[in-house]
């Protein structure tokens, strides 16, 4: 894939490149990104239609964009990965390549693991079917893992800007107020525990679905008669890392882009923005996250048209 210079398109605060990220992100600077957030193609035993490797060779074919995603942030920026689960072939066992991807990731590459979150999706189909739907040996798989990398134990993070709403016990605990005590597990709870502070602290658990059927994105895609995304990134994702941990201004990027769910909430979040896809089509297409929903026929034939000048344009 040759390196493309000029985006496909760009925003007031963001460009999508169509490239091969490798060989994108080695013409970046050092130190100049505050963070990275992606969702690789996962290490399936099945190929993908958009692409992936296989368990066997995913952390070898992953590290070396580790490394310049390593070299390109800054010492306060932040490395987040997202990576779903894997069984092994033929067999109710699973694989532990998100594990080995962890552990190389800081052995061979020098990340710190500042935190392990966990997204949990309720919508996820019970898979393999096999183990789970005919033979009932196995439980429904609804989370993947999160790692939350740093090269400075310190880096930029503050979790006052992704609060929770407090739950309807606390908002009653906030007002009646609490005596000191000491529980249990040894904790002492003062009545410093039950002030207003803004909100609660979230978990590392992030429930969210990745269905979007009512977005600008699928409407748009349908419209104008192009694939949807088959492994789209929940919005809810991007976008708890980037509030919690840079400030508008900062700068984001997205090395697999696919449908450019990153770029879409970095720009809605006043972040300059980068995203890098390797398939023309999807570059191309992400481009309907940034526009309206069409009002006229007229509009749809023409959006329609020119999203297929641009993909022959481009080519694969």
């Amino acid at each position: 894939m040759h390196m493309q210079s000029e985006p496909i398109y760009k925003t007031d605060l963001g460009a999508l490149f169509c490239a091969d990220s490798l060989e994108f992100m080695r013409h970046l600077p050092d130190n100049s990104t505050d963070l990275v957030v992606t969702s690789p193609p996962y290490a399936l035993h099945f190929k993908k239609e958009y692409g992936n490797a296989n368990q066997k060779d995913y952390v070898a074919w992953l590290l070396p964009f580790a490394k310049e995603i390593k070299r390109i942030i800054k010492p306060t920026g932040s490395f987040v990965l997202n990576l779903g689960g894997a069984w092994q072939p033929g067999s109710p066992i699973r694989s532990l390549y998100h594990y080995r991807t962890l552990l190389a990731l800081i052995d061979e590459v020098g990340f710190d693991l500042a935190q392990e979150f966990f997204w949990f999706n309720p919508a996820k189909m019970p898979a393999p079917a096999e183990w789970v739907n005919v033979r009932r040996i196995r439980v429904k798989d609804s989370v993947e893992y999160i790692f939350w990398l740093v090269k400075d134990p310190m880096a930029k993070a503050d979790n006052r800007r992704v609060l929770k709403p407090y739950s309807e016990d606390m908002k009653r605990l906030i007002k009646r107020g609490v005596k000191q005590t000491v529980r249990p597990s040894g904790h002492v709870i003062t009545d410093t525990f039950a002030s207003d502070k803004g909100g609660s602290i979230p978990s590392n658990l992030i429930q969210c679905g990745n269905n979007e059927s009512n977005s600008s994105y699928i409407k748009n895609s349908k419209q104008a008669g192009s694939k949807v995304h088959p492994a789209r990134f929940p919005a809810e994702l991007p976008r708890f890392f980037i509030e919690f941990l840079t400030r508008p201004g900062d700068s984001v990027l997205d090395p697999f882009a696919g449908s450019n769910t990153t770029g879409y909430v970095a720009e809605s979040l006043k972040r300059k923005w980068t995203g890098i896809e390797i398939r023309s089509d999807y570059a191309v297409e992400s481009r309907l996250r940034f526009e309206e929903s069409p009002e006229s026929e007229s509009a749809k034939k023409e959006q329609s048209l020119l999203l297929f000048d641009l993909i022959r344009q481009v080519g694969h």
